[in-house]
């Protein structure tokens, strides 16, 4: 198919009042990002980003925005009048724009996330096989009522005698199952010819584009259909519950594709993963995950129970124990992780190193093979291998107003309780005194000691407790 001879329009430019929320009904999220992210997404396999043209109303400048990073093109729909009106407005922006006209526009919804590539390829196909000035994408539900249907000419052909909306049928349509989906390709010339005939004469004082659809049919032109192979692909999202069905629908399908790529993932349906995510073979998820963003995890991996992994990078034969937080990290091979170690955004940690229980890092390297196991802060640091950082161990990174560096050198060992105030480095093969407060640099194979000599006094005790003995009696 040669891709040149379309250009996609995306609308997006509705309030969603059924929501009853602030924010634009496409940005709102399911799978991890907003609904219209995703219908561009879909998109984008199919034309390139500047044959995307996205039609924006309500909260215009927001949406913007937000989808500007995908290279989408924008027409503004300032009132918002109805599916006709919005390509209207598209009408117009040809006309002003310089942009060369398509022969073909493929009309989508932004709401409706779960569109596949495939299927807007197939609109395409069957609109060029058919040499159609309208093609519809239809389904099946269980339940079509309230729907607008889509009426064939014969069972089996794609020829279509009209859209007839749910109110309109005659008694002998109403067991029509077949669906108007809103999605539509259009030969473009043809199209806008048709726009300016639309009327405003019905309830909402709206234009409507499945109109054009009986003026095409009138004309004696072609107008085909094509069914959406999963009903679940045409659904929008008109109030907050209907969208977490969607969200449901987009998650059990990733995990699907996973399981069917080798994932092993127990009690799919506790999971929650993104559609961005992506999981080698042979890794094992358990219940209760949270795999979110653009996270991706290397294979025969084992990522336990209650853990948060968010865009983070995790390599080969990594060990995530139960309850751990990952934001924007990166994780070489044979890592092991926890259980309930936090990793805030720039941590990087080395091959078969060990971050474990209660161990927090934010902007630090971890070398090759170096441990952090028990109750450890490591905040703006750059550790080398092999380095043993022992229980209570802290950075102190922060003076009030700017961050400093840590830098231990590989091969130190770092006793407990001790504290690391930077700027400081330690150098290779140094050893750290338990319950140290180290301020100054310290050299390679030094042992550097930070605290006071301890005092004991023999029988300080006894005596502090014979002389309150002695006072109480008075």
């Amino acid at each position: 198919m040669d891709t040149s001879q379309f250009a996609i329009a995306i609308m997006a430019a509705g309030k969603g009042t059924r929501l009853k929320s602030k924010r634009p009904k496409v940005l709102h999220e399911i799978g991890g990002r907003a609904l219209l992210l995703h219908v561009i997404a879909a998109a984008k396999t199919v034309v390139p980003a500047d044959q995307i043209y996205c039609i924006i109303g309500h909260e215009a400048d927001r949406v913007r925005a937000a989808v500007a990073p995908t290279g989408v093109k924008f027409v503004l729909q300032e009132e918002q009048r109805g599916t006709g009106h919005a390509l209207q407005m598209v009408k117009a922006y040809f006309a002003l724009s310089g942009d060369r006209l398509p022969e073909n526009l493929l009309v989508l919804s932004g709401d409706v996330p779960l569109i596949k590539p495939e299927t807007i390829a197939a609109i395409c196909e069957l609109h060029l096989a058919e040499k159609a000035a309208m093609t519809i994408l239809t389904a099946v539900p269980e339940d079509p009522t309230g729907y607008g249907r889509v009426l064939r000419a014969t069972p089996d052909g794609p020829e279509v005698t009209a859209i007839v909306e749910q109110k309109s049928l005659l008694p002998h349509q109403l067991s029509t199952p077949e669906i108007n989906s809103g999605i539509y390709c259009f030969r473009t010339r043809t199209l806008f010819e048709k726009l300016d005939l639309l009327d405003t004469n019905n309830t909402h004082g709206e234009f409507y584009l499945t109109d054009v659809a009986a003026m095409l049919v009138a004309d004696g032109e072609r107008v085909v259909a094509v069914k959406a192979d999963s009903v679940d692909e045409v659904l929008g999202a008109n109030t907050i519950a209907e969208m977490m069905h969607l969200d449901a629908a987009m998650r059990l399908a990733t995990a699907r594709r996973l399981m069917a790529a080798g994932v092993t993932i127990f009690r799919p349906e506790t999971t929650v993963i993104d559609a961005e995510v992506t999981v080698a073979p042979d890794t094992v998820i358990e219940p209760y995950v949270q795999l979110l963003g653009a996270t991706k995890i290397g294979s025969d991996s084992r990522i336990r129970s209650y853990s948060v992994i968010q865009s983070s990078q995790l390599g080969d034969n990594v060990t995530v124990r139960n309850g751990c937080i990952l934001d924007g990290a990166t994780v070489a091979n044979g890592a092991i992780l926890g259980p309930y170690a936090h990793l805030r955004p720039e941590s990087k940690i080395g091959e078969n190193a060990h971050v474990g229980n209660f161990v927090e890092t934010k902007k630090v390297t971890l070398g090759k093979g170096s441990k952090a196991n028990h109750l450890n802060y490591l905040g703006d640091a750059v550790i080398g291998d092999g380095v043993n950082v022992g229980a209570g161990a802290i950075t102190c990174n922060y003076d009030g107003v700017h961050k400093h560096l840590t830098t231990i050198g590989d091969g130190v060992f770092v006793g407990s309780d001790s504290t690391l105030v930077a700027p400081v480095t330690i150098g290779a093969g140094a050893y750290i005194a338990a319950g140290s407060c180290i301020t100054e640099d310290v050299p390679a194979d030094a042992l550097a000691l930070g605290r006071t000599r301890q005092v004991t006094k023999p029988g300080w005790v006894a005596e502090k407790r014979a002389a309150r003995a002695t006072k109480k009696d008075c």
